[in-house]
């Protein structure tokens, strides 16, 4: 459910707003000059994060900087 408010009555309701948009769960659509500008919303708390999702998955198999033994012409 979106609710509408004007920019002026956000900026001066700014604190107590946000404090309901996250108890409440419900989204603010803030407008100005009847155009709307921005979207409040609450933050999901069970998000997951990308980053090091795939921790501990890969395998290092050897040395790295060795030669695998692939002939190949650099020259191409």
């Amino acid at each position: 459910m979106n609710r509408i408010i004007q920019a002026g009555k956000f900026k001066v309701e700014c604190l107590k707003i946000m404090s309901d948009v996250q108890a409440k769960k419900y989204s603010i659509i803030i407008t100005k000059r009847k155009k709307p500008i921005a979207k409040l919303v609450p933050v999901e708390e069970n998000h997951t994060l990308l980053f090091g999702k795939m921790k501990g998955t890969a395998h290092i198999n050897g040395d790295l900087t060795l030669p695998i033994g692939e002939k190949w012409d650099a020259n191409l």
